[in-house]
């Protein structure tokens, strides 16, 4: 009988609820048993086609010990495959599932492993009717494979739940979502004591907290312990290190365990998204100088990893998130000609996630940069080469920053079109099931429907819509997709307060925006012109003090104002 690479003495934790206060101790690997994958000798990969990128030695993979019931050889890539499964390198770990397939077609975990590559549980990519097709096939040669091992059989028949009814039409994502959902349930309650399910259910939690509003809170807390379990016994667990990321990826938590998140790159310094993935929460501490550097290694190493002869998404991902952060340091130049470098590369992969980052970046330069004239001009749906009817929100964004443009710039009938844009992008994904989408897509109409109400000389209209955006929006985590708004509704309604001149209440949109989003130089800027016009020169100053602080090589001209204002002090 298979040894539990982890165990609990007397307690788990099931659906939504911590049935002990504390966690208990976990016992060690058989001392007898290297674990495949961790520090101690490891032969290097086997020289896997991962479509013409390079090959990552095992041993930079992190630590997984999965044991699969196979043969030596398939169980030893079975843990590569895994490895590339809990980085969510999907192709990588596609190829190398394949492989096993092709060479053990009697290894039913390899089959699994296909199909556990053809959804993305946490990505806004949706599988095809033809990637339904092939998870199904893939679980049905799994089944015909066989294996005496339950824990594999809970594994298979949970990913089956996903697969079951291939059409669209006879399950939508959320129920496909659910249905693994409740299959890793019985999984985990089967063997709570296995790292790799454990890992895997915690996953399957903070898949479920996107449509679980009222549960949110409690199933990534419950995600963070049990990863927290599986870290204690294997500190190089690549699933335990990522998903926990994930589950401190939400409003309050994102300050938790950064002694463990920032290992994540020190056990997979070749993995792009793992070089990523801490500057998830950095961006919401606020910390701009981290979230560059992280960036910057995992824009490098994507390009090594392409997708057939495209880019793969992980380079776009990663740039997305290092100009976010350059902005907030005033920094325009910089991210302007990271840019154009990056958006001239090509082709891209299709994807949602490329089409989010393409749409995003000139949207995102445009509003930070309050170049009004630009943001009119932005082209939707640019370049061709993506999926952009199945992104509504991508599209969206676009429609959102020229319709932002064109109200600035009096254009108020260019500004009722992208309303107008908005409006039936938002219906679209709410029919398609993506409630999540159109409540974002919704919060940035509100956004521009109260900018058109205030230069149509509406003032009480406007200032409606623009709390009804913050509202909104504080129904919705920010997406892992993206490094932030585009325009936080609440700095957007201390902009207009400021516009109208109801600077105590402009003041206080900015701080609370802050609480949200902080570090924003535009939120930050904001404070300081609110507090120094209510006479308030203290507060005033605290907020010019830290924008200077928070700027890095930057020409923008509130910087001079900034100085002005504390030298004068």
């Amino acid at each position: 009988m298979r040894t539990n690479p982890f165990r609990s003495s007397t307690t788990h934790l099931t659906r939504g609820v911590l049935l002990a206060g504390t966690l208990m101790a976990v016992t060690a690997c058989s001392p007898d048993h290297q674990p495949h994958g961790s520090t101690a000798d490891h032969a290097p990969s086997h020289g896997h086609d991962h479509g013409g990128g390079i090959d990552i030695p095992a041993q930079e993979l992190g630590s997984i010990d999965f044991r699969a019931a196979c043969s030596p050889d398939a169980a030893a890539d079975f843990d590569d495959a895994l490895g590339y499964l809990h980085h969510m390198m999907y192709e990588q770990s596609r190829s190398t599932f394949d492989r096993i397939t092709e060479q053990h077609p009697e290894c039913a975990m390899g089959h699994w492993g296909v199909a556990m590559t053809l959804f993305q549980p946490l990505w806004p990519t949706r599988p095809s009717v033809d990637e339904l097709r092939q998870g199904r096939a893939a679980i049905e040669r799994a089944r015909q494979a066989g294996t005496d091992e339950d824990r594999e059989q809970h594994l298979i028949d949970a990913t089956a739940a996903f697969f079951r009814d291939p059409e669209p039409e006879d399950a939508g994502w959320w129920t496909r979502i659910r249905r693994w959902a409740d299959g890793m349930t019985d999984a985990h309650d089967a063997h709570p004591d296995d790292a790799d399910t454990a890992a895997l259910y915690a996953l399957s939690r903070l898949a479920l907290a996107y449509v679980e509003e009222d549960e949110r809170a409690g199933l990534h807390e419950e995600a963070a312990a049990v990863l927290l379990r599986v870290h204690d016994h294997m500190p190089e667990h690549p699933g335990a290190i990522h998903y926990l990321i994930h589950a401190n990826d939400i409003d309050g938590r994102a300050g938790e365990s950064l002694d463990v998140i920032e290992g994540y790159g020190d056990i997979a310094p070749q993995v792009p998204h793992a070089l990523h993935m801490p500057s998830h929460l950095y961006v919401r501490l606020g910390k701009w100088p981290e979230t560059i550097e992280w960036n910057a290694r995992s824009a490098e190493a994507a390009l090594r990893f392409p997708v057939g002869d495209t880019i793969s998404f992980h380079y776009l991902h990663a740039i997305d998130y290092k100009i976010y952060a350059y902005l907030q340091q005033g920094e325009d130049a910089k991210a302007t000609a990271i840019a154009q470098t990056a958006l001239t590369k090509g082709p891209h992969q299709p994807s949602f996630n490329s089409a989010f980052h393409l749409a995003a970046i000139p949207a995102r330069l445009a509003i930070e940069g309050r170049d009004w004239e630009e943001a009119a001009t932005l082209e939707p749906r640019t370049p061709e080469n993506q999926f952009w009817d199945s992104a509504m929100w991508p599209e969206g964004m676009v429609w959102f920053a020229r319709g932002l443009g064109a109200v600035h710039g009096g254009e108020l009938d260019q500004a009722r079109e992208a309303d107008r844009r908005l409006e039936a992008l938002q219906a679209t994904a709410r029919a398609d099931g993506e409630e999540g989408f159109a409540r974002y897509i919704e919060v940035d109409r509100l956004i521009l429907a109260g900018w058109r109400a205030q230069a149509a000389g509406r003032e009480d209209a406007a200032v409606g819509h623009l709390e009804a955006a913050v509202d909104l929006d504080l129904t919705v985590e920010k997406h892992p997709i993206t490094p932030g708004a585009l325009y936080p509704p609440g700095e957007a309604l201390g902009d207009l307060l400021m516009r109208v001149g109801r600077y105590e209440e402009a003041l206080a949109a900015f701080e609370a925006s802050a609480q949200r989003w902080p570090g924003r130089f535009h939120t930050v800027l904001g404070a300081a012109r609110a507090a120094e016009a209510m006479g308030e020169e203290a507060v005033a100053a605290r907020y010019y003090d830290q924008l200077l602080k928070l700027a890095g090589e930057s020409d923008r001209p509130a910087l001079n104002e900034a100085n002005r204002f504390v030298a004068a002090r």
